[in-house]
């Protein structure tokens, strides 16, 4: 076996690898000899079938799986001998025809292509100061908090008879609906509440319930969306007949003993400490994620080396995908949409090589300080993951045990959270009292 390191640009390594077919075929040898005592084969005893046959039935496939092992053998050794940290999975180039290589008659070449790990001493974090603005939870926000919470339970009150129906009622209705005078499917309901404003219903419905009274009918002239998921009503104009059983004014409940005992609690009280915990733990989210894009950008500032090109031409690819997926929605901004994509381009590239660069130094301080993660931690976050999939929870939870890239992908973010942690820990923080608003103002950038 020979190899040669062919290229060292930056951190890009190219190696030539050479397998003589002697090599290979001895390696061939051994692994039928390895898997012939347990080969059970008709018109044969148990385990002495012979290694010729073997190689006639099976050769061709376990001289794959002899290759397959010998590339990632040989990759390993290369990286090792040369004291080599790769910065992702090597790419084999082959050189050699493989069916020839398979079929014993040549020898097996090819190149092993692989960037690696930049050599960098991460900025001493115990010198590093940190911004952390925090905000007290005042009286008036648990009390915004409460009214918020009453007017997700509110209550709707019949009117007084005769009494027209207004923007915010709930209309009590029976209707058909009608195309061409002919009643279509899903389009009748009984004793159904329409809450007038709150547009869950085909334009022109609701609008046209304002002002009814109980005990009134009523023809609804409207027309479906175009866009309108059931094509065939999608662009039609319909009639919907219509009966008004009940007007219903909306009453938000007051706040106080009887109210937090509706909703199963003890008294007002509690459910004003429950409301201020809420707030609390929303405060510390983001007075967390303030210190750690102050703490990312003291870092990125830190740090300037050569980067794997691999890795940013990866993350850029992300980047860029995910853009592109953005602006077919239409969920960019104008500015944006009107740059030209060369300078789009040039921007994100910057934006992937930070996020790799702050990848690495974040790895190598969780390194240096053995910065682990439990099984126990990276099972919580499967379960977290499976419960977003309702009915489907086994099949996800299977798909990560079988993927390592899945994997890895979940526990990268639990390990970044926990290195910031020590980070932040180590660090010099300083806390700045600011308003809720300006804690929850997003940054311009």
């Amino acid at each position: 076996m020979e190899v040669t390191q062919t290229k060292a640009e930056g951190l890009s390594r190219t190696f030539a690898v050479k397998v003589p077919v002697s090599e290979l075929q001895a390696k061939l040898d051994a692994r039928i000899e390895e898997i012939r005592p347990q080969m059970r084969l008709k018109g044969f005893r148990p385990g002495k079938v012979p290694a010729a046959h073997v190689r006639k039935m099976y050769g061709r496939d376990l001289m794959g799986e002899v290759i397959d092992k010998l590339v990632n053998e040989t990759n390993q050794k290369a990286l090792e001998e040369n004291s080599l940290r790769p910065a992702g999975q090597p790419n084999v180039d082959m050189q050699a025809d493989i069916e020839q290589v398979v079929t014993g008659q040549a020898d097996l070449s090819y190149e092993m292509n692989v960037d690696v790990m930049p050599e960098f001493t991460p900025v001493d974090i115990a010198t590093l100061t940190i911004n952390r603005p925090v905000a007290e939870i005042a009286d008036e926000q648990i009390d915004e908090a409460l009214k918020r919470i009453a007017e997700q339970n509110m209550k709707y009150e019949p009117r007084a008879e005769g009494e027209a129906s207004q923007d915010g009622d709930a209309v009590i209705v029976d209707f058909v609906g009608k195309i061409d005078g002919e009643v279509f499917d899903g389009g009748s309901a009984e004793q159904q509440s329409v809450v007038l404003g709150a547009n869950r219903f085909i334009p022109g419905f609701e609008e046209q319930l304002l002002g009814v009274k109980a005990g009134d009918e009523k023809d609804l002239n409207v027309s479906f969306p175009e866009d309108y998921p059931a094509a065939n009503l999608a662009g039609k104009a319909a009639v919907f007949e219509t009966k008004i059983h009940e007007v219903r004014a909306p009453q938000t409940p007051e706040i106080n003993e009887e109210f937090a005992t509706g909703l199963g609690l003890e008294s007002l009280e509690q459910l004003r400490g429950l409301v201020k915990d809420q707030l609390q733990n929303e405060h510390n989210v983001a007075s967390r994620s303030k210190a750690k894009r102050d703490l990312l950008d003291k870092l990125d500032a830190a740090h300037d080396f050569d980067l794997p090109p691999g890795m940013v031409n990866q993350e850029f690819d992300q980047i860029w995908q995910q853009l592109q997926r953005e602006m077919d929605a239409g969920r960019v901004s104008d500015a944006e949409k009107t740059k030209p994509e060369e300078e789009l381009r040039a921007e994100y590239r910057k934006i992937a090589e930070r996020r790799v660069r702050l990848g690495l130094v974040l790895a190598e301080i969780g390194r240096l300080a053995d910065v682990r993660i439990s099984e126990a931690e990276v099972n919580q976050a499967l379960i977290r993951e499976a419960r977003q999939y309702p009915g489907q929870e086994r099949e996800v939870v299977q798909f990560f045990q079988k993927n390592a890239g899945a994997m890895a992908q979940l526990r990268a973010p639990i390990y970044e959270d926990k290195v910031v942690d020590h980070i932040l820990d180590t660090a010099k923080v300083e806390e700045k009292t600011v308003t809720r608003e300006e804690l929850f103002k997003e940054d311009e950038e």
